[in-house]
């Protein structure tokens, strides 16, 4: 199960809308790279991959591909608006390790 919070959620309403694709899916993925090893894919996704897990949270569709989703069991995408960052931040409880910019992790 992947999960976002009531923050990321009106974020990413508030992003599709502005850009032009109000009805769209967030498509969450971990592919290979950055510094640690694995790094995150977020998108918006207007169609469905026949092998996709689908979750709804907050409102909004979530599809995983079925390589990715072990790695992203119970995470959750939250917002994060502070002097030090700013964005979307997934809260990954299966990342043992990242990098020192955040951008990559490891398992």
């Amino acid at each position: 199960m992947v999960s976002v919070t009531d923050k990321a959620a009106q974020k990413l309403k508030k992003y599709f809308a502005e850009i032009g694709k109000p009805n769209a899916a967030l498509r969450i993925k971990v592919e290979g790279g950055g510094c640690a090893g694995f790094q995150y894919d977020l998108r918006p996704e207007e169609q469905k991959g026949e092998a996709d897990l689908v979750y709804e949270s907050q409102g909004i569709l979530i599809y995983v591909d079925p390589e990715s989703n072990p790695f992203l069991d119970q995470s959750q995408l939250d917002y994060v608006d502070s002097l030090h960052e700013s964005g979307f931040k997934l809260n990954n409880p299966n990342s043992k390790s990242s990098c020192g910019c955040g951008q990559s992790f490891g398992v």
